[in-house]
């Protein structure tokens, strides 16, 4: 078991200016990049004992923050650059 939080800015740090952006931008991603952090917090504190949870319930938070955790993600990749194609000569 893993104590270690989750954050977001660790886990895409390619993404970091991004994620700021589209927190200010898309109250969508806001909300979700909310839920995410609140959800990663509660397993965090599961899992050092200070707010201990059941099995089933932190099963089910683990698979509330991946899922987050992947609808954040394809926001994310969504707005990725697209590499500009090679002019021919």
């Amino acid at each position: 078991m893993s104590n270690t939080p989750h954050e977001l800015a660790e886990d895409f740090p390619q993404y970091v200016s991004l994620m700021h952006h589209l927190r200010e931008t898309d109250a969508h991603f806001a909300r979700l990049s909310h839920a995410y952090h609140e959800i990663n917090r509660a397993i965090h504190r599961a899992e050092t004992d200070i707010e201990p949870v059941d099995d089933f319930r932190m099963a089910e938070m683990r698979k509330e923050r991946m899922r987050l955790k992947d609808e954040l993600y394809t926001m994310m990749a969504r707005h990725e650059p697209v590499p500009e194609s090679p002019t021919e000569s």
